[in-house]
């Protein structure tokens, strides 16, 4: 049975059921560095509607201008997955919420409020009493708009057991479908998590249309066991994000949990409605979308997740899989051939490729895409997935900044070398301009060609070049770390020239600083710690 696009009902009619809350695009965005434009969060969307989340968490739009028409744009895609808004408990955030998934076939109202003692004491300044109030206060307000409304105690996992319960009975009663009991500074156990979800499953009083949450941060690297325990315990929702990208030391890893409960059915006894067959294409995605790599040794997405070195290993598998596989590479979408393609290659095998690598494009892109992998076929003697990849990313427009072209004169006499840069760029589709810097080299030079532009201090903080494919015609992408002003971003640029690359990477921390312009920083500090 696909539970998307029905309304969701109590544990007690559906218990072997998991409900996927994805949270990338909000809670996973807060990573530092990872944040992402419009057409960005749209291609994540899609691509999580097609691993089959239950609920997207598409940002908090009352953080921005830019945030509000994000979460407006993933509403308007009409996808079969609740489509949820993150909301303080303010009238105007609830109000921002409203307005922006005024379209959305599916939608959800997400309050959280903090509720423990040291929340209370120093950051709210309010009593037990007072908390519950305003929690109540602001559901009543959201029914106006929405029938499905999710109730946040930031910081549950240090809030005292009683009162916890005492305030989820009364989001309960005030009209809230799903409770969410985060732990927001990654601090409790498996054991202590699986004991808070039966306290609240034995006490609190309910129809059978309540859902408990779970939210759990990797601080202590127990987000995803903390995840099972709870789910133990009777949660039935886990909140969670592609490659566990998110505040800190992330998120509970959404292809973790979700391979953690397939494999070990025999143990938990509850199933999820994701493909797992897109987890890998997924975490690609993401890696890409936000140039936040993968550690090799990643469970489930990593590098050498599915690879055996160990001589007695390698004997095994080759023998019987399951010697040393508690699951296969195609179970998680892992590619089992790597084609590689050329100028020679035609419109059919592109196009099969891209379907093997989790693509879904229509007509039209297809035929757009196709035309660049020739001219990239042309600059190169070999295509390989990784590049394909890189072309289905790259072809989104990413901001009101272009870089039209790029000219570099580099002088090297002995020991001494100086560059300079010319960058025509383009900006919001009027006439190019071309913007020179001087430095001690083309990437510097690149950078003080940035900085003319800019009216406040841009630092760099790292500066990466790496190989998207093999051999020596691959394409390099630049991966680049700056602040500008006090905010952090991370571009990335590919092409088969690295000094192109280097620019593009920061024509890319350009468009993302002139989306976060104007930006509620309040907001998003406080939509951190749920």
């Amino acid at each position: 049975m696909n539970h998307r696009g029905k309304q969701m009902t109590g544990a007690s009619t559906m218990s072997d059921y998991v409900y996927i809350f994805d949270t990338t695009l909000r809670d996973g965005e807060q990573s530092p560095g990872c944040s992402m434009n419009v057409q960005e969060k749209l291609q994540v969307a899609r691509m999580l509607d097609e691993l089959g989340v239950d609920v997207i968490e598409a940002g908090f739009p009352a953080a921005s201008d830019g945030d509000f028409a994000s979460v407006k744009a993933v509403g308007d895609l009409g996808l079969r997955a609740t489509i949820c808004g993150l909301s303080r408990t303010r009238r105007g955030d609830i109000e921002s919420v409203a307005r922006s998934l005024d379209t959305a076939q599916r939608k959800r109202l997400h309050i959280f409020i903090a509720t423990s003692p040291i929340h209370r004491e120093h950051k709210l300044k309010m009593s037990q009493q007072q908390i519950i109030d305003e929690m109540c206060a602001a559901v009543a307000h959201g029914r106006q708009w929405f029938d499905d409304i999710e109730v946040t105690a930031e910081d549950a996992g240090r809030t005292e057991i009683d009162y916890l319960t005492e305030y989820f009975q009364a989001a309960i009663e005030a009209g809230a479908k799903v409770l969410n009991v985060p732990d927001t500074v990654g601090y409790v156990t498996p054991s202590e998590s699986r004991r808070l979800y039966q306290h609240l499953g034995e006490h609190l009083r309910h129809d059978g249309s309540v859902i408990l949450s779970c939210h759990n941060h990797n601080d202590l690297g127990l987000a995803v066991a903390n995840a099972l325990g709870a789910i133990e315990g009777g949660a039935r929702q886990v909140e969670c994000t592609i490659n566990g990208i998110g505040e800190r030391a992330g998120n509970c890893s959404l292809e973790e949990v979700v391979m953690a409960l397939r494999t070990r059915h025999d143990l938990y006894g509850v199933r999820t409605g994701i493909d797992t067959t897109r987890l890998y294409p997924a975490s690609r995605v993401v890696t890409a979308v936000t140039g936040s790599r993968v550690q090799p040794n990643k469970a489930i997405v990593g590098r050498n997740a599915f690879a055996h070195e160990a001589g007695i290993h390698q004997d095994g598998v080759l023998k019987y899989a399951e010697t040393y596989e508690i699951m296969k590479p195609q179970d998680v979408g892992v590619p089992e051939n790597s084609l590689v393609l050329g100028k020679h290659s035609g419109r059919h095998a592109f196009s099969d490729r891209l379907q093997t690598l989790g693509f879904a494009v229509d007509k039209a892109k297809l035929e757009e895409l196709f035309v660049q992998f020739k001219a990239l076929a042309d600059r190169k003697k070999s295509v390989y997935d990784e590049d394909i990849e890189a072309l289905v990313l790259g072809t989104e427009t990413s901001g009101p900044w272009h870089l039209d072209a790029i000219s570099i004169h580099t002088e090297v006499e002995d020991t001494d070398q100086s560059a300079e840069a010319s960058l025509k760029l383009r900006f919001n589709g009027q006439a190019p301009r071309i913007y020179t810097g001087k430095g001690d080299g083309p990437v510097n030079a690149i950078v003080n060609a940035i900085r003319t532009i800019l009216d406040v201090e841009l630092h760099m903080e790292e500066f990466q070049v790496s190989a998207v494919s093999s051999g020596s015609d691959a394409q390099g992408r630049a991966t680049v770390r700056a602040t500008i002003g006090a905010a952090r971003y991370q571009g990335t640029g590919l092409s088969t020239d690295i000094v192109e690359a280097s620019a593009k990477a920061m024509v890319n921390i350009m468009n993302r600083h002139h989306q976060h312009q104007g930006k509620d920083l309040n907001a998003p500090r406080a939509a951190a710690a749920v």
